[in-house]
């Protein structure tokens, strides 16, 4: 998943998504097992209907997946997804990275202005 690759709504959803700490950390959390929607509600001091549209902003990034047992929703990471936009975010950090080092070359070409002082007689 290149960022360029994915429609300009996806990369918006994925982007929402990542940025709000609670969903981060919603996603850590089901990372390491399944738990459902309820479980994770009872870790904050929010709402159950707060932290099920934090999960169904996840979902809609396709960051996550609920499945129903029984009368619970266990809300699922999908790793791949996961590593796809680590891989996206990577290849921008890659390409800011080059634009800042040619930016640094640029000005290190720039004269400094400390050196060009005029001499005496020049100054106005």
């Amino acid at each position: 998943m290149v960022v360029s690759e994915l429609a300009d709504e996806a990369v918006d959803d994925l982007f929402h998504a990542l940025a709000d700490t609670t969903r981060r950390d919603i996603l850590r959390r089901s990372l390491q097992g399944e738990p459902s929607v309820s479980q994770l509600a009872a870790a904050y001091p929010m709402s159950f209907a707060a932290v099920q549209k934090h999960v169904a902003v996840l979902e809609r990034a396709g960051l996550v997946t609920k499945e129903r047992r029984g009368r619970e929703q266990l809300v699922r990471t999908d790793r791949a997804a996961v590593r796809r936009a680590r891989q996206a975010l990577d290849r921008l950090e890659a390409a800011w990275r080059g634009r800042v080092d040619r930016m640094s070359d640029l000005l290190a070409r720039v004269p400094d202005p400390a050196e060009n002082k005029p001499t005496k007689g020049q100054d106005r």
